[in-house]
Formats: C-alpha cells, structure tokens, sequence
C-alpha cells in the first residue's frame, strides 16, 4: 500500500523569519462551500502527487495512462479534452512522458495533422499501480463516510461540478 500520510506537516516547525500566518477562519466562515472544496481538493492534490512521484509520475500523467490503456492511440486534441487541459499543456506532458519511455507518438496515417499517442509497454506496465493509488486515495476519501453520506455527496458534486464548468466557460453547451 502507497502511504498516502499527512503531506505537507511540518511538525509544528516554523521558520522564524516567516511565522505561520494567524488563522482568522474568514474564507471558511464566509465562504463555507467554497473553502471546503478548495481545502478537500488541495490537500488531495497533494497526496495523489506525493503517491504518484514514488513511481514516478506527474498529476495529470496518472490519469494519461489509465486513457490510453482504456483506448490506445487517442489524440493529443482527445487527451486534452478528455483531461481538461490546454492543447499546449499536453503536448508537454507527451513530451515529458515520451522522454521517459511511457508514451510513443506518431502522425495519423488519415490526418497529418493529427499526432496519436499510445502507451509503451513501460506506461503499461504503470497502469496498475496507478490504479492502486486511485484506490488507496478513495479509501482514505471515504474511510469515515457512510453509504449514504457517500451519496449525499456524488449527489451535490453532480450539481456542484456543471454549475462550475459553466461559470468557467459560458460558451460550453450545458446539459438541460
């Protein structure tokens, strides 16, 4: 099992040129829902990042991979929409991941255009334990929530999630 521990403790350390900064609790107060999506996904940023550098991987690399083992020779385009991230974003990470012998790219034979990626049997061979660190964050994400709480909250993201994409691109077509 990854250790998915307490990320960015300090131990009560603190540098005394810069102490921590008071805690006021007005984004909390003010702003309950949206500090406690920030917060949640901060802190689970940070431990998917953390499992993920144990074997190597970048954020976003993980998710690349269990795509093109689910569908081998996607798009960059593809890729890019299906991550939510720039075009020019991913062709960084192609690169990144090209260099590392996960991905190999090569033009399309209908498009020129259209630059394909797979996975190398190096990516492949990432594709489970990738999956074990989605499984080990949901089990830490969960651990105290009952079936029904489990619920309650797919339920509000299912509303949370479209309102927000939305306000971030109001040209996007909305489901009714």
């Amino acid at each position: 099992m990854i250790n998915l521990g307490d990320v960015g403790d300090t131990g009560g350390m603190t540098d005394e040129r810069h102490p921590p900064a008071a805690e006021t609790g007005t984004l909390q107060r003010d702003f309950p829902m949206s500090y406690a999506i920030f917060a949640m996904a901060r802190v689970h940023k940070a431990m998917a990042a953390s499992a993920l550098a144990e074997i190597g991987l970048f954020p976003n690399q993980d998710v690349m991979i269990v795509q093109l083992a689910a569908s081998d020779g996607l798009s960059q385009k593809t890729l890019a929409s299906t991550l939510r991230v720039s075009h020019v974003t991913v062709v960084k990470m192609v690169a990144r991941m090209e260099k590392a012998g996960l991905v190999s790219r090569r033009t399309s034979e209908n498009d020129r255009r259209i630059t394909l990626v797979s996975l190398t049997d190096a990516g492949r061979a990432l594709h489970d334990q990738v999956l074990d660190i989605w499984r080990d964050l949901e089990e830490v994400t969960t651990r105290h929530l009952s079936a029904d709480d489990r619920q309650a909250f797919l339920d509000a993201a299912s509303h949370i999630r479209p309102a927000l994409e939305a306000a971030a691109d109001p040209t996007a077509v909305q489901p009714a």
